[in-house]
């Protein structure tokens, strides 16, 4: 029996790869963006509690109800957006799952896509999986930001998305409110739908504001804004998350969600809805990353590699050039074989692979493992 391959040129994820690697071998993993530190043991209790108290049954497809109303205070509490938490807020098994149901709602075979590289792995196979055509646009080093007139270029008849991603993986770089203004007036008068990836809308340094396609009407209007509760609490092997969008495409987005997921796991959702009323808990989560970000930053000053600004997310990318000829993929398995530091090349974000002779750090991690990493990474001549 033969099965005709819906993704014929993708193999195993380079996340996966270097994490088996780095087990194989021993290394320091500052690849995957994992933490390795607890997450809260308040909303460990809250979830246990859940359970105990019968919490362990289905909850309805759109999420447990409590758990959205609080998410629609939020959005109104940070974006002043007045949210419908019955018909615009929908929870799923994670942030990528938000993504991949949110393209399927609306893409049709022979649609185009406009993607930015490098970008997080699953767009462009989400894109293709669903008959569509990923248009890449390369962000614009060394700041990774958007050439607004190349979007306006490359915008055609068949365009049906724009794929946004802030902060960006891996890059770290931020939509600042000139990129909102750009893409307001891009798509004012025209059917383009947004997908916006904000799974990491808590963890934005510098006091930056986040640029929330929440924050304005007419963007929402045409938009799946994708969230994820594990980058915002430190447990991502939760895998929950959740969509919000207008009324109207939050209906469609049901439809595929309902006979895919259907229902996610109900006791976290209960034991977050509580905890989601602790604003503390994710208003500081900027500056204890930000923490976390200055300190390896200072630790990596002792290398050889140099750094390229991260304005938010777990990563920062280094450029090794001056180190090393080998390709950035050779050059991670070299790291991580010979001195025991797991990393990602950033080819892994581009479709063609291209090899800029950087490689992506992750710095979610406790002190002891970043001081580990860098004294291992002090060595390299």
């Amino acid at each position: 029996m033969h099965i005709h391959s819906k993704l014929p040129d993708v193999g195993t994820t380079i996340f996966t790869v270097m994490s088996a690697l780095a087990t194989e071998h021993g290394a320091i993993n500052l690849g995957q963006g994992f933490p390795d530190y607890p997450m809260s043991e308040k909303l460990v209790a809250l979830v246990s509690d859940a359970m105990r108290k019968g919490f362990n049954q289905y909850v309805p497809m759109q999420g447990y109800l409590p758990l959205r109303e609080a998410i629609a205070e939020k959005i109104e509490s940070l974006y002043k957006t007045d949210i419908d938490p019955q018909t615009q807020i929908t929870i799923t098994p994670g942030g990528t799952y938000a993504i991949y149901t949110a393209l399927t709602t609306v893409l049709q075979r022979g649609d185009e896509v406009i993607v930015f590289e490098p970008g997080y792995d699953s767009y462009i196979p989400n894109v293709e999986i669903n008959g569509a055509v990923p248009v890449l646009i390369s962000l614009q080093a060394p700041d990774y930001t958007i050439d607004w007139n190349t979007v306006k270029a490359k915008i055609t008849p068949r365009t049906k998305m724009i794929m946004l991603n802030s902060p960006n993986n891996p890059t770290g770089s931020v939509l600042r409110e000139k990129d909102v203004e750009q893409l307001r007036t891009l798509v004012k008068d025209t059917e383009i739908f947004i997908l916006s990836d904000e799974v990491y809308e808590h963890l934005i340094f510098d006091q930056i504001p986040h640029q929330s396609m929440l924050r304005h009407p007419d963007l929402l209007r045409r938009s799946f804004v994708c969230f994820s509760f594990g980058k915002v609490y430190h447990c991502t092997g939760w895998k929950l998350g959740y969509c919000v969008s207008s009324p109207e495409l939050m209906k469609e987005f049901r439809k595929v969600h309902q006979f895919n997921c259907f229902s996610c796991n109900s006791p976290a959702q209960v034991g977050l809805a509580e905890y989601l009323a602790d604003k503390e808990s994710y208003l500081s989560l900027s500056s204890f990353m930000q923490d976390k970000r200055d300190y390896f930053q200072k630790l990596m000053a002792q290398t050889k590699f140099t750094p390229i600004p991260s304005y938010g997310s777990y990563f920062q990318l280094y450029l090794y050039a001056h180190i090393s000829d080998e390709n950035d993929k050779d050059f991670a398995i070299h790291l991580t074989k010979r001195y025991g530091v797991a990393t990602i090349p950033v080819s892994a974000f581009y479709k063609s692979a291209q090899d800029t002779k950087i490689i992506r750090f992750c710095f979610a991690k406790k002190e002891e493992t970043l001081e580990a990493a860098v004294e291992r990474l002090i060595k390299i001549s």
